[in-house]
């Protein structure tokens, strides 16, 4: 079973900036899909950023997060980050780090993390 452990949530002004951290017990490198969702109450969960088609380089991201946060790797430690900066009060929601692993016979295994959470307040 893959555990996915997020770290740096938290309060913040608007304006400001947090970077989220989320470590995996397996090499991310076997994931399909690697990132962030988020999900506010009341609202459904969504996608924020994440790595896709397993690839090191291609992203998707949220429009309403284009151009303020930047998602990046460290295979060797097996993490995935987000950077948020310009942070807004619409931003705030518990943001949870999700993996997707495709096997060879095509089923998808999906995994969470326990999810941090983002308060953007002034």
């Amino acid at each position: 079973q893959v555990q996915l452990v997020e770290s740096g949530g938290g309060l913040v002004q608007p304006g400001g900036s947090l970077r989220l951290s989320c470590a995996a017990s397996a090499s991310i490198s076997s994931f399909y899909n690697i990132g962030w969702y988020r999900q506010a109450p009341l609202k459904a969960r969504e996608l924020v950023a994440r790595f896709t088609s397993q690839s090191t380089t291609k992203t998707n991201y949220a429009d309403s997060v284009k151009g303020r946060f930047t998602i990046s790797r460290d295979d060797a430690k097996n993490t995935v980050s987000l950077q948020m900066n310009s942070l807004k009060a619409e931003d705030t929601a518990v943001y949870y780090c999700n993996a997707e692993r495709l096997t060879g016979l095509g089923i998808w295994s999906t995994f969470w993390g326990q999810g941090t959470l983002v308060t953007v307040s002034s």
